[in-house]
């Protein structure tokens, strides 16, 4: 394969459905191809593989997302695969269990392995933490946010020189007041019946608890003075228990002319548009959120919780205005603020928004650090290589070698292949995060077993019936344990 003159990229993450980390993996893979450079994809498939498949970038399909450590062991042999065949040079992890294979292809290869980092994860104990960490063990760490970059550093051990801030980035040119012509918002107006001297609040985003889609609806019970309509767009991704709570509260709340569940919108642009008030009323803190970067980039008001990443994205009381979290009387003052506004108020805020989302929040900008970073750490590769050449110990390296010690001089614990850059201590935190891995695995199996056991009591089978299957689960756990310390003493990961 003929080598290009940008970067040779692979980028790995569970999956290409819709959703912020899948639509900037297809932004930075299209980044690198437009700057000459190679980029390839690794995920389990999804909707955007077709945006790949239009720019030229290649994807592999494999089960990346996957939290079985024999997956994962057998996923980071494919990736060692394609670094090699490829001569991949960066290695760009997205997600936990993506950036354990990846981190192993990378220390067997010599790739460079970078992460970035999109949520705060859940750390509720010693291994959880230890599971996280992997995404804090690239030569460069992005966080989306400065939210996210202050928990990195707070909740785990790493070098403040190794972590970069870049914030997401939206399509500017498809997101601004221009760009969508009235006949959309028309149609989609049209669509979802909406009257027009009624004003629209809109909040997008998936029907999951956390979002908050009941702190909009208890505030707009506050709010029976005011003639809206209230639309929730998004899909509920099975959670159809969690959507019938919603509708239940609606109906309590006398709600049923006002507020509307839409499901799944393709234009968003035009629903952006259709708004008059656009919300953000996640109970848990966003890494980045991107519907109120969307929200600002075409003029419109956005009210959002104060905490996570909002207050970097909002100017409270300039683009939009910041409320305490699950807080519903807070969000229903602000909303009447926000409907109250006159035309001059509304374009001057509109004015205000959309200049600092271009500012600061763009795709073009998020493309351009990244690829930044990818610069850096190649050049500091090539500083290296070319210091060692010229540094008296380089006696010890072979002329033309991947700068490994010559067998003359050799290293303790050195891998088989890969560049000096190997860290043993690293290989041993690897080994045993596996193996506690699978410890994590087996005593689900033994629970399942315990479980299973006590339906077969309930359901009157005899204890003796019952006896075997336990005898089996701990057999097979006790192979499996075995057949992964075959499999780690072969890789040497």
């Amino acid at each position: 394969m003929a080598k290009r003159n940008g970067p040779v990229v692979l980028q790995v993450l569970p999956s290409l459905q819709t959703g912020g980390a899948e639509r900037g993996c297809v932004d930075i893979a299209v980044a690198v191809m437009e700057a000459g450079g190679t980029a390839f994809v690794a995920s389990s498939g999804g909707d955007m593989v077709r945006d790949l498949d239009r720019v030229g970038a290649r994807h592999f399909k494999m089960p990346v997302h996957s939290k079985n450590p024999l997956r994962m062991w057998l996923n980071s042999r494919r990736l060692i695969k394609i670094i090699r065949e490829f001569d991949v040079q960066i290695v760009h992890a997205r997600s936990r269990a993506p950036a354990w294979s990846c981190r192993a292809a990378c220390l067997k290869t010599g790739a460079h392995f970078i992460t970035t980092f999109h949520g705060t994860y859940n750390i509720n104990s010693g291994l959880k933490r230890r599971y996280n960490a992997i995404m804090t063990k690239g030569v460069r760490v992005i966080a989306i946010s400065r939210f996210i970059a202050d928990h990195i550093k707070a909740e785990y051990k790493i070098d403040p020189a190794r972590l970069r801030i870049i914030h997401r980035g939206i399509d500017i040119e498809q997101l601004e007041p221009a760009a969508v012509p009235a006949a959309r918002i028309v149609s989609l107006a049209e669509q979802w019946r909406l009257p027009d001297d009624i004003p629209v609040i809109l909040m997008p985003g998936r029907l999951t608890r956390w979002k908050g889609q009941s702190v909009l609806i208890e505030a707009l019970a506050a709010l029976r003075e005011l003639k809206v309509r209230c639309l929730f767009v998004g899909d509920d991704q099975g959670r159809t228990g969690y959507r019938q709570e919603l509708m239940g509260l609606v109906k309590s709340r006398g709600l049923e002319s006002i507020v509307h569940f839409v499901g799944h919108c393709n234009d968003m642009a035009a629903a952006y548009m259709l708004a008059d008030v656009v919300i953000s009323a996640s109970t848990d803190p966003e890494g980045f959120g991107r519907v109120m970067a969307e929200g600002q980039a075409l003029g419109k008001p956005v009210i959002a919780a104060d905490h996570g990443a909002s207050n970097e994205l909002i100017i409270h009381g300039e683009t939009g205005w910041l409320v305490p979290p699950g807080d519903p009387l807070a969000l229903a003052a602000a909303l009447r603020v926000a409907l109250a506004l006159n035309t001059n108020q509304r374009e001057e805020l509109a004015e205000k928004a959309i200049s600092h989302v271009r500012e600061k929040f763009t795709r073009a900008q998020m493309c351009k650090s990244t690829l930044d970073v990818y610069e850096e750490i190649l050049s500091e590769s090539v500083s290296t290589a070319t210091a060692l050449e010229e540094s008296p110990a380089s006696a010890t390296i072979r002329e033309g070698s991947d700068m490994r010690p010559a067998p003359s001089q050799p290293q303790a614990n050195s891998p088989d292949s890969g560049p000096m850059t190997w860290i043993p201590r690293d290989r041993r935190i690897s080994r045993f995060l596996w193996v506690a891995e699978w410890v994590h695995m087996f005593t689900f199996i033994a629970g399942a077993t315990n479980v299973w056991a006590r339906v077969a009591r309930s359901t009157a089978v005899t204890r003796s019936s019952a006896k075997p299957v336990a005898i089996l689960a701990r057999r097979s756990a006790v192979a499996g344990a075995t057949m992964i310390r075959s499999a780690q003493s072969a890789s040497r990961i």
